[in-house]
């Protein structure tokens, strides 16, 4: 299930990490916090038990939260293990990246320490990577400042297996955003607090306001106070020093600023759609130096009982790192692990965004395609006139063919509109001479003697004749043209703008790049090529595209004889 070759498997995984890692910034209490920790390694990472161990002032640990079985819950929970106790287990067995793996064969030696557990019944594995009853896997959670949080207990994984590569890093990601979770619940609540203090007779305000003065100075992440109401409304007032050095300004230049003035151009609809009350967001702040950083922001209104609203108290916590991780993730998903290219399943999907449903009868040249996409026709009431807008003046909505929610893509909507217009159409050559005709040529390349070297030389020989494919593949394309690897040793290069002699003429300059030998670990090896010639047209699907060019790249192979092909 974790193989670096499944993205589909991977995708999965992810969606399912962002969905518990999205509900834990929806607890409202640190108590509910705690307990969404544990409920999403349950119902997201695949694991039957997890419990939270959360530091106490006096440093020991106590079991704040369990899911996965009422009855170890009710035995363990409440109850504290010693801070030597588990400094001594998280120094023990194995160290996964951060994870803490404590296999049966060692931790024999912990049955009689004061750290509470539970002991699950089971057959002795019969595979070295099966999951053993006594098998102890912890994941610490840290600070910002580098203190110990807690620690995150699992136990059997649902599949029976220790977790491999893409498990232990979904667990430590996960161990990472419960971390944040459990700090900023804390932090709400001391907030809460300040912000309550704020509402007494004149004396408590004045103690409260000097609580509140403290918790916002000195707190980890940053956070403003910003005007709320009149011409200056959403005006920073006052900025802590975390929110400064997030930022690279001093406070004195932050107050001529709104949120507003900061944020990336992309983002100001997120921001302006941001509700005051509980509103949150995710988008860029600038910083002084011109990069943008990427942040959670979450409101809350600070009111007067007698005036209503006063100001706007914003928490803007630093994602940078997070959305770093997302990105990582999200390329691992969509691209070949072994050269970088983008894989199958982000070939099909660049390939069908350039495809709509047109059927098969309905077909035009490219100026004609371009002529229907731009076609103006006098105005009639209740139909849009030139440039999509109605007589009356307001946009017409756009619609795709069959109901369509977007190019290549299907969803629910009403009937088709018109003859396929408002959609530039991708056509294809009619014949294989050059018309003038321009379309999206699919170039299938399939090697040519990569399995004797493979056979000869090894997987390690046949790894490095691959990457080094893939650079020269790439590097004989445009910028905009797409190399894939659609698996073993076939290649994909999309090339949009092309006539039938333009695509022959890129297929003879790949096939001579490849050709020149490989040098790898001091032995020089060849391979040739074999190029099938496609093109991409409305009404195909992208596997329809992929076929045909396939088939087109077998019979260029079959017209050449071996020797040739060996030679390029």
């Amino acid at each position: 299930m974790e193989t670096e070759s499944e993205p589909y498997v991977r995708l999965a995984t992810l969606r399912q990490l962002h969905r518990v890692v999205a509900e834990l910034n929806t607890a409202r209490s640190l108590a509910d916090t705690l307990q969404t920790v544990v409920d999403g390694i349950v119902l997201g990472l695949g694991y039957e038990l997890a419990c939270v161990n959360l530091v106490r002032p006096d440093g020991d640990l106590v079991v704040a939260a369990f899911a996965g079985d009422p009855a170890a819950e009710a035995l363990i929970t409440g109850r504290v293990g010693s801070r030597a106790s588990w400094e001594r287990r998280l120094t023990m067995g194995e160290n996964w990246d951060g994870l803490r793996f404590i296999p049966h064969t060692e931790g024999w030696v912990l049955v009689e320490d004061d750290v509470p557990q539970w002991h699950t019944e089971g057959p002795d594995p019969r595979f070295e990577d099966e999951w053993h009853p006594e098998d102890r896997l912890y994941a610490p959670m840290y600070a910002s400042g580098g203190e110990l949080l807690g620690v995150v207990s699992v136990d059997r994984p649902r599949n029976g297996r220790r977790p491999g590569a893409w498990g232990r890093e979904a667990l430590q990601m996960y161990a990472f955003q419960a971390a944040i979770a459990i700090s900023n619940a804390r932090l709400r609540a001391n907030m809460q607090r300040a912000l309550v203090r704020l509402e007494r007779e004149q004396q408590a305000l004045r103690a409260s306001e000097e609580s509140f003065r403290q918790a916002f100075e000195y707190a980890p992440s940053g956070m403003a106070i910003a005007e709320m109401g009149g011409d200056q409304h959403g005006r920073l007032l006052r900025t802590n020093d975390a929110l400064c050095r997030l930022l690279g300004r001093p406070a004195s230049v932050l107050r001529r600023y709104s949120f507003s003035d900061l944020v990336h151009p992309e983002d100001i609809g997120t921001l302006l759609r941001t509700s005051a009350e509980g509103g949150r967001a995710e988008l860029r702040l600038g910083r002084r130096d011109g990069t943008y950083v990427w942040v959670s922001l979450r409101n809350s209104v600070v009111a007067d009982a007698a005036d209503g609203p006063r100001f706007l108290l914003t928490h803007v916590e630093d994602i940078e790192e997070r959305k770093r991780h997302e990105l990582q993730l999200a390329h691992r998903a969509s691209h070949d692990s072994l050269t970088g290219l983008p894989n199958s399943a982000e070939l099909r999907s660049r390939l069908g965004a350039r495809l709509c449903r047109r059927p098969q009868s309905v077909r035009a040249t490219a100026v004609e395609a371009l002529d229907a996409a731009f076609e103006t026709r006098p105005a009639v009431e209740g139909e849009p006139g030139e440039h999509g807008f109605r007589p009356d003046g307001f946009p017409e909505p756009f619609e795709f063919p069959g109901g369509m929610g977007g190019p290549g893509g299907a969803g629910g909507g009403s009937a088709a509109v018109g003859p396929y217009d408002h959609h530039v159409h991708t056509v294809a050559p009619a014949t294989d001479i050059d018309d003038g005709t321009k379309g999206l040529a699919v170039l299938f390349c399939d090697l040519d003697g990569f399995k004797s070297i493979n056979d000869r030389f090894g997987h390690h020989t046949g790894d490095a004749v691959l990457i080094e494919v893939a650079r020269r593949l790439t590097t004989g394309v445009r910028d905009g043209d797409t190399v894939a690897r659609l698996g073993g040793d076939e290649f994909v290069v999309l090339a949009d703008g092309l006539g039938a002699a333009d695509a022959a003429d890129l297929a003879v300059r790949l096939r001579n790049a490849i050709i020149p030998p490989i040098r790898v670990d001091g032995r020089a090896v060849r391979v040739g090529a074999s190029f099938g010639i496609g093109w991409a047209s409305c009404g195909m699907s992208a596997d329809e595209v992929l076929r045909s060019a396939d088939q087109r790249m077998y019979i260029e192979k079959r017209s050449r004889s071996k020797a040739h092909r060996r030679a390029g």
